[in-house]
């Protein structure tokens, strides 16, 4: 069955709409991240994603497709038919744009079509048995589209991703060490001048505290 939905902006990953059961919330946060994590890889991909693909996670799978600048992106259980979960993703995409598609490149606030869940659930209900007359018909279509669409796993989609913000991550962190190392190396220089001209200073504070009281008296 479905558990997750996102509907998304492809170029910058801005979420415009997202169905998912309340009580499923904490369950599904994983894949949540997950799903985000598939979207801010394709925006900041320099060559455009393929319009539809699979990726496997754990014992689930997402499969996404991409119309335009909008992907919309599920997850269901690995077992789920790949042929039922691109229908699904093939009727809200057609809703989508039949209600949305002028509105698209306007939008500057996340979840602007927050709404479209109504019709996301309702959508989501009519794929939950496949054993029903209506799924197992589209079951039985003949879609070529499907058998050829890639499969991949998160780590290979995401790895790339996570390895180059661990990077990020390790560049700041030498960064921010050398800044401190720097700042203490200098303070122990200023320490050093000042032990080493100390009895010098000490001597010639003498020396002049001895000419003013001899030229007092």
């Amino acid at each position: 069955m479905v558990r997750l939905t996102l509907i998304a902006r492809t170029r910058d990953g801005l979420p415009l709409a997202e169905g998912l059961d309340a009580d499923k919330e904490h369950e599904m946060y994983s894949y949540k991240s997950q799903a985000k994590g598939i979207l801010k890889k394709m925006a900041a991909s320099s060559t455009r994603p393929p319009p539809r693909m699979s990726i496997e996670s754990g014992p689930f799978t997402f499969h996404y497709l991409i119309d335009g600048d909008v992907v919309f992106l599920t997850l269901a259980e690995k077992a789920y038919p790949k042929k039922l979960a691109f229908q699904y993703l093939d009727e809200l995409q057609s809703e989508f744009s039949r209600l949305y598609g002028g509105q698209i490149e306007a939008v500057t606030r996340p979840y602007a079509f927050i709404k479209f869940d109504t019709f996301i659930q309702k959508t989501k209900k009519l794929y939950l048995d496949t054993r029903t007359q209506r799924n197992l018909a589209k079951l039985n279509a003949d879609i070529a589209e499907v058998h050829s669409i890639m499969t991949r796993n998160i780590a290979d989609v995401l790895g790339q991703g996570e390895r180059l913000d661990r990077m990020t991550e390790m560049s700041n962190a030498l960064s921010q060490d050398a800044k401190q190392f720097a700042v203490k190396a200098k303070d122990l220089y200023h320490q050093a001048l000042f032990r080493k001209y100390l009895p010098l200073l000490v001597l010639v504070g003498v020396a002049v505290c001895v000419l003013v009281i001899k030229f007092a008296l």
